[in-house]
């Protein structure tokens, strides 16, 4: 356990009960999350640490939503699962790349993207209100594997922000899932990714457990807290948090990229 104080652990706790909320319902959790245990943990600390107890609180209020999601939404799960060891593959090359290129060069493209997703989504209201009728075609499903799977999975290694974002937006873009479906299918992959980060920061002796495990209380009721109310409310309130989320991991990653 690292020496905070008792006020800063309330903070963290409640940072991880909004985080587990976000992220259950589009995603981006760790928009909140990661920036609050950057702070709140004593200086000098290496960021790996941060990063390590991050993921370690992330995986309990995933595993929660994505079990809440799994029980009440049409969900197949073994395509999820299928694209979810693609991701865990992407994300494990991410890392590696990661380690030997800057990935400030990536942010301004990463906010060109998003833009372009978030105006898309303004412009076409009907985008994740309904599921397709039609069978979903194996052509679909390879490119579901190929891009939410290996694409996005390998830029959660190499940068992060966003997956969860990245996973619904493309699983109802290449699968015609509507917006809960996808949220529901993206916790589960999420799963996956970071099962394997958690294992390598552990390995690395990376993680605070004890604050972990505090934190992690808060996320699981965030994250279960989050996937009902998106049963509840349906895609329409998905979107509008998907819309959310989306400009303000723009406004974060230009406030890394030019004024931090």
């Amino acid at each position: 356990m690292p020496d905070i104080s008792l006020t800063v652990v309330v903070v963290l706790c409640l940072a991880s009960l909004a985080a587990g909320w976000i992220d259950a319902v589009v995603g981006g959790g760790g928009l909140l999350l990661l920036p609050a245990m950057l702070l709140g943990l004593p200086a000098g600390t290496p960021a790996a640490y941060a990063l390590g107890t991050n993921k370690a609180v992330a995986i309990v209020g995933t595993t929660g939503a994505a079990v809440t999601y799994a029980r009440k939404a049409p969900v197949d799960v073994r395509l999820a699962v299928r694209i979810g060891l693609a991701a865990l593959a992407g994300s494990t090359a991410g890392a590696f790349v990661a380690a030997g290129m800057s990935t400030d060069v990536l942010k301004p493209v990463v906010m060109v993207v998003l833009l372009g997703v978030g105006t898309f989504v303004m412009l076409r209201p009907a985008f994740g209100t309904a599921p397709s009728t039609e069978p979903v075609s194996a052509r679909r499903v390879l490119a579901a594997i190929g891009l939410a799977g290996l694409g996005i999975g390998f830029y959660d290694g190499l940068i992060g922000p966003g997956t969860g974002t990245f996973l619904v937006l493309a699983l109802t873009a290449l699968l015609h899932f509507d917006l809960v479906t996808a949220s529901a299918t993206a916790k589960i992959v999420n799963c996956c990714t970071n099962a394997g980060a958690l294992a390598t920061f552990a390995w690395k002796g990376t993680v605070y457990w004890q604050l972990a495990a505090l934190m992690a209380v808060f996320n699981l009721v965030g994250g279960t807290v989050g996937a009902h109310t998106a049963l509840k409310r349906g895609s329409g309130f998905v979107r509008a948090v998907l819309l959310t989320v989306v400009f303000a991991l723009v406004a974060n990653l230009a406030y890394q990229q030019w004024i931090a």
